[in-house]
């Protein structure tokens, strides 16, 4: 945004490319909660989830591409203040840090992992361990900041350094780094738990019956199942604001009729991530809405139209959903193993 601001682009069409290219990453990565959460949901397996999640995320970021680069020569800038925060914001993370190549090794071994099917757990704690070292070695950090970073998110009154002062930051830079730590995924696990509860309330009490025989009568074809899960993953994302629950309810509630209409799981848990996950920073009211506007600058209407990745996906998947092709389907024999 930064840039932009200095070369006079349109900054929500800068904003909305972030948001996509911010979530064409998250659904492709292994350590992504939404990509871990959507296969369990489903009952697929992740590595298979994120291969099948191809078929409609490249097309949708292919097109999105191409949309940027006609729209970044035809485009009228905007009216755009001047860059003073973004210079303010760099020069006092200069003061605050010490940068070097080798502090990319902590995200190079998330890549690796990634690329090379590693277990997550394992490489996050590696990854997290590298960082830790150069924050000691490289950073002058203390035990002590370490092990509360981790906990309970890094703070910006860690830094001691001559000729910096942390009570003179701005608020851009404490907003930006003063986050972290096991703590602040208290919220995502209780939400996520919670969501786990009502489903299995639905499930029990009958519910998801009667949702899903009412479905049927209008469920014809593979494309309309995937339509209505597209549908009901969009109006989760809507009623809710939650990434969670538009994953979880949906998950629970097609589970059992993508398995009787010989569909694989990850055909289910692709669906979910293309059109609840992504749907959700498009939503004003959301958690995920508001950062992204707060920390944009731009709002979340304005940015939405630009941010194409995150609405041309559950597109994609209806496509496929009619024409069958990127479709998985179940033989006779692995159904029968399932049941």
């Amino acid at each position: 945004m930064g840039i932009a601001t200095g070369l006079g682009a349109n900054l929500p069409a800068t904003a909305g490319a972030i948001v996509a290219g911010a979530y064409f990453g998250d659904k492709l990565s292994p350590l992504s909660d939404t990509t871990n959460l959507a296969p369990i949901a489903a009952g697929s397996e992740l590595y298979e989830h994120i291969k099948h999640m191809l078929w409609t995320t490249v097309p949708a970021a292919v097109v999105s591409m191409i949309i940027y680069a006609l729209a970044g020569f035809n485009l009228s800038t905007g009216n755009v203040s001047t860059p003073e925060t973004m210079t303010i914001m760099l020069d006092t993370l200069n003061k605050m840090f010490d940068w070097n190549l080798l502090l990319l090794l902590p995200p190079i071994i998330i890549l690796y992992g990634s690329i090379r099917k590693k277990p997550t757990l394992p490489i996050i704690i590696l990854s997290s361990m590298v960082a830790a070292l150069f924050g000691l070695f490289y950073q002058g950090a203390t035990v002590t900041d370490v092990f509360a970073s981790a906990v309970s998110g890094f703070d910006i009154s860690m830094i001691q350094r001559s000729g910096f002062d942390a009570a003179n930051v701005t608020s851009e830079v404490t907003d930006l780094v003063n986050q972290g730590g096991m703590g602040s995924m208290t919220d995502v696990i209780l939400i996520a738990f919670s969501a786990f509860v009502f489903a299995g309330i639905l499930t029990v009490s009958g519910s998801l019956d009667v949702i899903i025989n009412a479905l049927m009568k209008v469920v014809k074809r593979t494309g309309d199942l995937i339509l209505a899960t597209v549908l009901s993953c969009i109006t989760m994302a809507l009623v809710t604001g939650n990434s969670y629950l538009s994953i979880i309810v949906p998950g629970e509630i097609y589970k059992d009729t993508y398995q009787k209409n010989k569909l694989k799981a990850k055909n289910l848990s692709r669906t979910l991530e293309d059109s609840g996950t992504v749907v959700v920073p498009l939503i004003p009211w959301s958690s995920a809405g508001v950062f992204m506007a707060g920390t944009l600058g731009v709002s979340t209407l304005s940015y939405a139209p630009w941010a194409i990745l995150c609405y041309i996906g559950f597109i994609f998947a209806i496509i496929l959903g009619y024409t069958g092709l990127g479709i998985a389907k179940m033989t006779d024999d692995e159904q029968e193993d399932l049941n």
